[in-house]
């Protein structure tokens, strides 16, 4: 029963780490302060099985916003939150 158990916790922590989300780089072509949108030229998302393209996402927070401009390169993370496809964290390249 022991190892059945800790071969189950193994499993699942295996399965949260695949499911952690990775930075991507990214270009800020639009931002809707409004609607608390941006939209990005980014490369894959691996995490949610998507290839480089130009879309608009949802920001997790409207200061994100803020905090970039359009024609700013960035660093990004996003992941599906609520069904939406949703930045969680953003930042300027270096």
């Amino acid at each position: 029963m022991r190892k059945f158990m800790m071969a189950a916790a193994i499993s699942a922590f295996s399965t949260v780490a695949l499911a952690q989300t990775a930075p991507v780089d990214g270009q800020v072509t639009k931002i809707d302060q409004a609607q608390g949108k941006i939209t990005l030229k980014h490369g894959p998302i691996k995490n949610l099985d998507m290839d480089g393209m130009t879309m608009v996402f949802a920001v997790a927070e409207p200061a994100m916003l803020k905090a970039v401009k359009v024609g700013d390169k960035v660093k990004f993370e996003a992941d599906r939150v609520s069904g939406r496809l949703t930045v969680t964290k953003i930042a300027k390249a270096n």
